[in-house]
């Protein structure tokens, strides 16, 4: 079949092969026929070395498809239902699952760096987050696939995958923003356009979208950003909304430490900072003691939207159903396999691009 592959990472290509396959299902795994799949920043961080990924390996985690086959031991799951996959599985027993934080679950994250389910050239190879979903084919554990509805487009359920769950979960499961509130986005790509939603979701009365591409201002507020500026003129309008007093909830969606210290420093004392964007392990940020005692701000982590994925999935198609979630529109482009690579070279050239999709025959 075919799969794009990351022959070593900081490899800024990836191989487009047809000599890959799939390991055949374990007890309680599935095997899924990628219908579509987004191309996410993410991936460009396991490319680069941001993230962790193991090369070679098959991109891409951004999924949705149909069931083909599954293990002697699957019950939830049957040949020909329409899934949604997730890279963090929760698997329903371990102390984050029973507590509530199923985004937290390390039990299948743990095989993703263990248990290589594709063959690249008669090798072993591993799925970037224990996915791969850059391939006509893939095989995961059943607990990362929620079955959806058959009318549900594929590109729409990829889109729920990350995407979608990351930025709207932020908002409402991370910060829990409160109606009324004022609200500023560092970083308007995919995710930030996610965010944007999420408060407008959230009935946010002031929503500012922060990025220095001009193109995305006007993308920004068609998902319902109230105001949007390039990172020079967010002081202005700080003082011109708040009386400089700093907005509620500031995220950050980049993941560098200057960002993530702007949103800080955005934040008005006893708010929220939420960091979303995905940085290096090796990038730090400062904070004094004293500031962080005096100004009573909460910062948050917020990964992968602190989502229970078989919770929200069903919950983020009912907005999307209600026209209160729009999906099809941060769709910027829709792409085949064969043309992965130039829509990473888009990805990292910014613009007003949103999402590109991979379509699969």
């Amino acid at each position: 079949m075919k799969a794009a592959v990351l022959n070593q990472v900081g490899d800024d290509k990836l191989e487009l092969r047809d000599d890959v396959t799939t390991t055949a299902p374990g007890p309680q795994e599935v095997k899924i026929k990628i219908r579509a799949c987004g191309v996410c920043h993410s991936d460009l961080s396991a490319m680069d070395g941001t993230l962790p990924a193991l090369a070679p390996g098959v991109i891409g985690h951004e999924g949705a498809g149909e069931v083909v086959e599954i293990g002697s031991a699957v019950t939830q799951l049957a040949v020909g239902d329409h899934v949604a996959i997730t890279f963090v599985p929760p698997c329903g027993k371990c102390a984050q699952c029973v507590t509530g934080q199923s985004h937290l679950c390390l039990i299948h994250t743990i095989s993703a760096f263990t248990s290589p389910r594709f063959v690249v050239g008669g090798n072993p190879a591993f799925g970037y987050a224990g996915l791969g979903a850059f391939a006509e084919e893939m095989v995961v554990p059943a607990d990362a696939a929620v079955k959806i509805d058959d009318d549900v487009p594929w590109e729409v359920a990829a889109l729920l995958s990350c995407g979608i769950l990351t930025g709207v979960g932020a908002v409402l499961n991370t910060a829990k923003v409160e109606p009324g509130s004022s609200v500023a986005v560092i970083g308007c790509g995919g995710v930030g356009v996610a965010v944007i939603q999420g408060a407008r979701l959230a009935a946010a009365a002031k929503i500012v979208a922060v990025d220095p591409v001009v193109e995305k201002h006007e993308v920004a507020q068609r998902f319902g950003a109230t105001h949007a500026t390039a990172p020079d003129g967010v002081a202005d309008l700080n003082n011109q909304l708040n009386m400089g007093m700093g907005f509620d909830y500031v995220f950050d969606v980049v993941g560098i430490p200057a960002t993530i210290r702007q949103a800080w420093d955005l934040t008005r004392r006893g708010g929220h900072t939420v960091v979303v964007g995905a940085g290096r392990a090796d990038a730090m940020v400062s904070f004094s003691a004293q500031e962080l005692f005096l100004h009573d701000k909460t910062l948050h982590g917020s990964f992968y939207g602190t989502a229970n994925f078989r919770r929200d999935v069903p919950r983020m198609i009912a907005l999307w159903r209600q026209g209160r979630l729009d999906l099809e529109g941060m769709i910027s482009k829709r792409i085949k396999l064969e043309d992965v690579n130039e829509g990473l070279q888009a990805l990292r050239g910014g613009g007003s691009l949103i999402r590109q999709v991979i379509l699969f025959d």
